[in-house]
């Protein structure tokens, strides 16, 4: 069962274990099969989009580049950040939203998936 603070738990698990949790947004990775079951139209203009409209586009090399550093590096080793890429390619610790540090929502997540895997 999911202890009422998650973010206590996460803080307490790692202090005792050493193992770190973070999470990353590595930018929008428009040319992989994620949208392969969307209208064709939008597969189509999306990752234009994202390179010269919004800027936020990124290759599956850099983003695969991103997902080792957060591993890798030990700049990067701060437990509970949500790490963020600027322009640059320099990382940043961002902020969760109010929605992605929600204790009910994590619960009601991590029961679920309980379930979904067969542990309850």
């Amino acid at each position: 069962m999911l202890p009422a603070n998650v973010l206590e738990f996460h803080r307490r698990y790692h202090e005792e274990t050493g193992i770190t949790f973070a999470s990353l947004y590595p930018g929008c990775i428009a040319t992989t099969g994620l949208f392969r079951e969307h209208i064709n139209l939008f597969r189509v203009l999306f990752p234009p989009f994202q390179k010269y409209i919004t800027k936020g586009f990124v290759s599956e090399e850099e983003a695969g580049k991103r997902l080792a550093q957060v591993v890798s590096d030990p700049n990067l080793s701060k437990s509970g950040v949500y790490w963020s890429w600027n322009k640059n390619s320099a990382s940043f610790e961002n902020q969760l939203s109010q929605e992605a540090s929600d204790a009910h929502k994590a619960r009601k997540m991590w029961e679920i998936s309980e379930k979904l895997v067969g542990l309850v």
